[in-house]
């Protein structure tokens, strides 16, 4: 990984959102996009003062919808930061970028222009600007590369998915370089109304960024966020040739499916100990060399708990030797792309040696019982990361990082 690039709810870029992470800084506040008053969840992870016409025309940022806006802003940040223009042929550079929504609020707006205008003042652009393609096709656009392009959709597990399927496209020489990542934008009435009826969010009246309490005894949900993350992947020699920056090496990348229940995750937790024992197979890594997990930690009572049964599962004794943290607790769930971003903090964790906390982890949970780095940061020399991420419908996708010496 030679380039990083993000747009969270806790920072502009992948530097500020790294240090607000470490530092326990929370962006979940109340809902101002939309009047949330008489619904019974009022808060969200929402990212704050975002100018499109920074990344985009005047006319685009009109035009374009808000996931693929962030998604610019991510991306124009790290082809900056690995110094991509004119390192590779374009047609040798790819993106694999997803959402797991895609561009609902674009197909909300126009529904309502629908209903109260007619058909005639549809927008011609409509189609082409909600799909769920939508945010890599206008990259390749915007940077004019023409390499391998499409959006994995795998629920919340997206952005993994794009992270881990982008470091095989290089293994298997289809691309030079390959940008990866996610992005949410789907903060609008209709989704909170949806995921309130569900019963997954938790409600906070009273000081928001106390809301999301991964593995603490008293979690009562999740928190809506949105952002996009983009991180550029190079073949390891070609970028020390270059002189690139190398923050880190993906190791492997595991996939499973649940293949239990659209919205619960299987007790039992097979489908997500397979996905973690795959990528663990694939990068021929000993259990032990593990240092540090980010977790999906959603904090939902059922999520954590099955994850926690999983790493168990997985690693042994190791388990509780290890460090686990979930940064969902200042960001929020991102959706499709918070595997990105988590796969982000795993990078710089192993790079910088410091393992962002867990925030609001006061009350231990018998069954959540490993060492989840509660409310601050820690200093620890970790060689290998591992992110988790599980979405609806029982996708599992997972990264592995290791440090470059």
């Amino acid at each position: 990984m030679t380039g990083l690039g993000a747009v969270t709810p806790i920072g502009a870029d992948a530097q500020s959102t790294w240090r607000a992470a470490v530092a326990g800084e929370s962006g979940i506040d109340f809902i101002s996009s939309f009047d949330a008053s008489e619904f019974p969840v009022r808060i969200a992870a929402e990212v704050k003062d975002f100018d499109p016409t920074q990344v985009a025309s005047p006319k685009d940022a009109r035009r374009l919808d808000r996931n693929v806006l962030l998604s610019l802003g991510a991306a124009r940040e790290a082809v900056d930061d690995a110094r991509l223009d004119g390192a590779y042929s374009p047609d040798r550079i790819g993106i694999l970028f997803g959402t797991a929504i895609g561009g609902f609020i674009g197909i909300m707006e126009q529904a309502e222009i629908l209903r109260e205008r007619g058909p005639d003042r549809v927008a011609p652009t409509f189609l082409p600007n909600v799909l769920v393609d939508t945010a890599s096709g206008q990259l390749a656009i915007s940077l004019g590369f023409r390499g391998p392009n499409y959006a994995p959709i795998s629920a919340c597990a997206t952005g993994s998915t794009a992270v881990g399927e982008a470091a095989e496209l290089i293994k298997r020489g289809d691309a030079d370089a390959v940008l990866a990542g996610g992005a949410e934008a789907c903060l609008h009435p209709l989704v909170l109304a949806g995921f309130c009826a569900m019963r997954g969010l938790v409600a906070e009246d009273e000081h928001p960024p106390r809301a999301s309490r991964p593995f603490d005894a008293t979690r009562a949900g999740f928190v809506m966020g949105e952002g996009a993350c983009v991180l550029v992947l190079e073949e390891l020699e070609a970028a020390e040739r270059r002189g690139a920056t190398v923050y880190a090496e993906i190791l492997g990348y595991g996939m499973s499916n649940d293949a239990h229940h659209l919205a619960q995750p299987d007790p039992a937790s097979v489908g997500v100990a397979e996905m973690m024992r795959h990528a663990l197979r694939r990068a021929d890594v000993e259990p032990e060399r593990v240092g540090y997990i980010n977790a999906h930690g959603t904090a939902t009572p059922l999520g954590d708990a099955a994850e926690t049964r999983a790493i168990k599962e997985v690693f042994g004794d190791h388990a509780y030797r290890l460090a686990v943290s979930s940064t969902k607790s200042v960001t929020g769930h991102c959706f499709g792309a918070a595997g990105a971003i988590e796969a982000m903090m795993c990078v710089r964790a192993v790079r910088d040696g410091v393992l962002p906390p867990t925030m609001n982890y006061v009350h231990p949970d018998p069954e959540c019982d490993l060492d989840y780095v509660p409310n601050e940061a820690r200093r620890a020399q970790v060689d290998v990361a591992l992110s988790n991420a599980m979405g609806l419908g029982g996708h599992n996708g997972c990264v592995l990082v290791g440090r470059v010496a």
